[in-house]
């Protein structure tokens, strides 16, 4: 399912990228690409901070999106173990990744609720005696895709951020979209590889390497072009 190595030579040459120890520089980012680009990487460097009441709002809008009916009884409960979380307080999980994690989870359940449910409850397939946590998985993947398209640098030297680069200057949601695509890729994965809790990294990386080739293949202009997009419902 790789792009031909033509193709990749052909982005090469047509966008006068040049590549040095492994890293694409000089190249030009559209003032779209440059804007989206600009604003995602502001999102990333916002802390969860459980003291702001827009932050707690959005704890609580999970909640309900996950537990319709099922009343929350505070922001600290054994209740969101449910959710998987490690512990009764989800800003303990959340200060690895910030609040564009919570933000994703969020964007998942109010975009595409059918398989975000199915995720949450592990309705598909066989599944291990010790299963992933949900929400402290969905935290790995957000941090999966900030390192994998390089979201610390002004702009991603890496082909696969380089690829993203080009998708969100089509897409503005195509980071919460990917990180969707993502999460049923790797659930696809733990199944697959009759995964267990401790084999949860080793599954992780697979996902990405996937990942990485479908955001390679030569047709794909849009989020919505990538072959995994067909894994997600509303």
């Amino acid at each position: 399912m790789v792009g031909p190595l033509a193709w990749i030579g052909g982005i090469l040459s047509r966008s006068g990228l040049r590549r040095h120890d492994n890293k694409f520089t000089d190249y030009e980012l559209s003032p779209i690409q440059e804007q989206r680009l600009h604003r995602l990487r502001d999102r990333v460097l916002v802390p969860f901070d459980e003291t702001r009441p827009d932050h707690q709002e959005a704890l609580r809008a999970l909640w309900n999106c996950s537990f319709p009916d099922v009343h929350l009884k505070g922001l600290i409960s054994d209740q969101w173990k449910d959710l998987g979380w490690q512990g009764p307080n989800p800003s303990t999980d959340f200060r690895g990744c910030g609040f564009v994690s919570l933000e994703n989870m969020l964007f998942f359940a109010r975009t595409y609720p059918v398989s975000f449910h199915r995720l949450l409850f592990k309705q598909d397939g066989k599944r291990a005696t010790w299963e992933y946590p949900f929400a402290v998985a969905g935290i790995n993947i957000t941090f999966m895709l900030i390192q994998m398209f390089e979201l610390y640098l002004e702009k991603p030297r890496c082909l696969p951020g380089i690829n993203f680069v080009r998708l969100l200057g089509e897409d503005e949601e195509a980071f919460d979209v990917l990180y969707c695509m993502a999460f049923e890729m790797m659930d696809a994965q733990w199944l697959a590889m009759q995964a267990s809790y401790m084999e949860f990294n080793e599954v992780l990386q697979v996902t990405r390497t996937q990942l990485e080739r479908e955001l390679s293949l030569e047709d794909v202009h849009r989020v919505r072009d990538l072959p995994a997009y067909n894994l997600l419902y509303k």
